[in-house]
Order: structure tokens, then C-alpha cells, then sequence
């Protein structure tokens, strides 16, 4: 039977590393709002002689989830991986500064998308499949109020999630990758030096090893 990886923010970074590296051994089901970077992800798979099914849906929208999941339900009647690495990365500001539409984008993108993601996808992964969630711990620094919070209580769903299933799976792992020159870290941070920072790839690669 064929392995499945659902990764959820797949379109670049280190979403698009793990797909690339997982691809020879599993058929990708790659998330991202974004379609030409999918296709782009998708060739390189294809290059590589994998397989991928591109979902250009945005995560917060959760009838579009819901029908992703029914369909891979349908298609291969269980997941073996989830791989959750989308994210919803605020503009920088100080907490009495934080604009309210960017607050509930990252209420939406990084919380409420993570929960309805889990009630979705559990049943697809049973008691044998594996979730990986992706920490970033900047919860209390400044100017990190709507990403650290939002980004804290993903794990913190996450943890818990990990706590109820220890016994009875599926396994969930949160792990924590070096800093990597990302788009959103770029935004974080302007002028920072680049090259100091790990490859997505070596990331991913140590990332599949952990798995």
C-alpha cells in the first residue's frame, strides 16, 4: 500500500523540503494557497520520481478541509503522516499597536485552523499514523505578541493532543527545527545575516530521521 503525507503549508520553506524529501516514499498531498508554487514543488517531486496530489486551499477555510479529507478517506482510506507547517506570521508590533484584523487572521490561521485540522485528520491517521507540529517558541518577547501568543496556543493544542493519544496513538512528535532562511523569518527579522541560518533541507532531513 502506498505511504501518505498530508502537509499542510507545503508550498515553501520547510514545508517544500519535507515534501521533496518524503516524496520517494510517500505520494505527497501538498497544501498551500499558493497554486504556481505547488506546481513548482510538484515538478521537482516528479523530477525526483514521486508523486503528489496538490490541494490549493487555504487552511482556515474548514469546508475545504473537510473536503480534502473526505477525499483522501476516499482515495486511500488513511493517512500515514501529517506534517503541519502553515502558519500565519503577523506583521511585528508592540502588544497596545497590534491591528485587530491581523489578531484574527492569526487567531484563524494558527489556532482555530490547527484544531479543526486534528478533529479532521485524526481519524484519518488511526493508531498507527504519526502528526509533526513545528514549535517556535517567541511567546512573551517583544513585538511578538500576535505570532508568539497564536503560535503558543497551537502547540499548546497540539501538547495536549499528544498527552490524550500517548497511549493509544496516533503518535505526535513537536519539534523545534533551526532557524532557516525563510520568508516569514525574513519578515521577523530584515538584514539579518542569512547565511548563518540551516538549510531547509538539512532541517528536513533531520526532521524525517526523528520520524
Amino acid at each position: 500500500m502506498t505511504k501518505t503525507a498530508l502537509i499542510t503549508g507545503a508550498s515553501r520553506g520547510l514545508g517544500a523540503a519535507l515534501a521533496e524529501a518524503l516524496a520517494p516514499e510517500h505520494h505527497i498531498i501538498a497544501v498551500a494557497r499558493t497554486t504556481g508554487a505547488l506546481e513548482e514543488l510538484d515538478d521537482r517531486i516528479q523530477a525526483k520520481g514521486g508523486s503528489a496530489t496538490l490541494a490549493p486551499m487555504d487552511v482556515t477555510n474548514a469546508d475545504a478541509m473537510a473536503t480534502l479529507c473526505r477525499g483522501i478517506h476516499d482515495r486511500w482510506g488513511r493517512l500515514d503522516l501529517w506534517l503541519h507547517t502553515a502558519i500565519h506570521a503577523a506583521p511585528l508590533a508592540p502588544v497596545d499597536h497590534i491591528d485587530a484584523k491581523d489578531m484574527a487572521k492569526s487567531v484563524a490561521g494558527n489556532v482555530t485552523a490547527t484544531a479543526t485540522l486534528i478533529a479532521y485528520v485524526a481519524p484519518l491517521l488511526g493508531a498507527e499514523g504519526q502528526a509533526v507540529f513545528f514549535d517556535d517558541p517567541r511567546a512573551g518577547e517583544k513585538f511578538f505578541g500576535s505570532y508568539g501568543a497564536t503560535k503558543a496556543a497551537q502547540i499548546a493544542l497540539a501538547r495536549s493532543w499528544q498527552a490524550e493519544r500517548a497511549r493509544i496513538g496516533p503518535k505526535i512528535q513537536i519539534l523545534t527545527p533551526a532557524p532557516m532562511p525563510s520568508a516569514t523569518r525574513a519578515r521577523f527579522f530584515p538584514g539579518e545575516d542569512r547565511s548563518a541560518l540551516a538549510e531547509a533541507r538539512s532541517e528536513a532531513a533531520a526532521i524525517i530521521a526523528q520520524l
